[in-house]
């Protein structure tokens, strides 16, 4: 079969889009550290996604339900690396930075206070966290 190179041109257009699209639809779900601090607490993250804007919501808490158990949301975007990077606030006033990262299936999550307004909140924050998929072990 010959094609003529506008044809080529296209067809090379369209499977870029494609690719553009699928990878911008990668990062919308459900994902959990259901052992995290040890096994002493849990963490949660859902991520819906419109196109390039990312919205994060996240709670982390004690198995036990002592100290803080902060709820969490912000906005981010996909990068032109691949990555979403965000900015959250808590539900105690907490604030930060974020970046979400894919890695096969899961999602490497990494939190950057910018502003401490309930320092119990700390231990919940923090780089390179492995979160995942909900409902998976």
């Amino acid at each position: 079969m010959n094609l003529s190179p506008l044809t080529m041109s296209f067809f090379a257009i369209f499977l870029t889009a494609c690719r553009v699209y699928a990878a911008a639809d990668s990062f919308a779900g459900e994902y959990a550290d259901k052992k995290f601090l040890n096994g002493q607490g849990v963490f949660q993250l859902s991520l819906e996604q419109n196109g390039k804007n990312v919205s994060i919501f996240f709670s982390a808490a004690h198995n036990d339900g002592h100290g803080a158990a902060p709820e969490a949301d912000g906005k981010g975007e996909i990068t032109s690396k691949g990555t979403v990077e965000f900015k959250w606030e808590d539900s105690f006033k907490n604030a930060g930075t974020g970046t979400i990262s894919r890695s096969g299936s899961d999602v490497i999550l990494s939190i950057k206070m910018t502003r401490v307004a309930d320092a119990r909140c700390l231990e919940f924050y923090r780089p390179n966290m492995r979160l995942k998929p909900a409902g998976k072990k």
